[in-house]
């Protein structure tokens, strides 16, 4: 049986149980027989594989690859998930380079078949790198099925620890949130973008990030996201605005604070 997330409470109360249990409850999930039977089968059959269409053939060894990158919806499109891989990211006008979402790109260079002569499926520490993110994504989603929410605070805290310390300039950096679906999706509603914001010219839509990103959040730049108190600034707002878009009900608990602090209270 699977380890299901214990997440008794909702909003910034169960954001903060959910962290202070976050080791323990990681723990037990990684312990989940059907998690450790797919590591065990990627670990196993990894090294062997050498091609994309190696990969594919592999229906357990690729779900476990997806699941890495938060592609496992993809597992169907053999054809399009070929082209990914073969074409690598060197090439500017590689698929994975020209895809919005970047996890496409993340996948298509960790496993190297398109740009190098040997893939990176032959080192020795590949599956133990491709399974630690695997074993993450994957308690993400047994939260998601629970919160959506918490599921995109967890991946937003990963995701920019690792960005800010990647020493891209601020608009590499920003245009990687921006094509980033759940980052993304974290930053507009801590911001309180409008739903018809994505509509807007991608300058622009850089500007306005920038600019509310400093206002609300105070941060001058990307790089300020190595700071863990910027973050967690990020993160509670997140979730504050994501609880008054939500709305009260009478059956969750601190509902009539959260009505008098919003106005909404009669």
């Amino acid at each position: 049986m699977t380890f299901q997330p214990v997440l008794p409470l909702s909003g910034i109360a169960g954001w903060a149980l959910l962290k202070r249990t976050l080791p323990a409850q990681q723990a037990a999930f990684a312990q989940s027989p059907s998690l450790r039977r797919d590591e065990a089968a990627f670990r196993d059959r990894i090294g062997q594989i050498t091609t994309a269409d190696a990969l594919i053939a592999d229906r357990q060894v690729l779900s476990v690859a997806l699941g890495a990158y938060g592609l496992d919806g993809d597992i169907a499109n053999k054809a399009f998930l070929r082209k990914v891989l073969d074409e690598g990211t060197l090439a500017a006008d590689a698929l994975a380079n020209r895809l919005a979402d970047k996890a496409y790109r993340s996948f298509s260079a960790t496993f190297g078949f398109g740009d190098f002569a040997v893939p990176r499926t032959v080192l020795s520490d590949f599956p133990d790198k491709v399974l630690e993110r695997y074993r993450t994504l994957r308690f993400e989603a047994a939260v998601g099925q629970q919160n959506e929410d918490f599921r995109l605070a967890l991946n937003a805290e990963r995701e920019l620890a690792d960005l800010a310390g990647r020493g891209l300039g601020d608009d590499a950096a920003w245009f990687t949130i921006m094509g980033s679906p759940p980052l993304r999706k974290v930053f507009e509603v801590a911001l309180g973008l409008p739903s018809r914001f994505g509509t807007l010219d991608i300058d622009r839509q850089l500007q306005v990030f920038r600019d509310k990103a400093a206002d609300r959040l105070g941060i001058t730049g990307i790089s300020d996201f190595a700071d863990r108190g910027v973050t967690d600034r990020l993160i509670t707002r997140f979730l504050g605005q994501a609880a008054l878009a939500a709305g009260p009900s009478a059956s969750t608990p601190g509902a009539a604070a959260l009505q008098i602090l919003s106005g909404r209270s009669a």
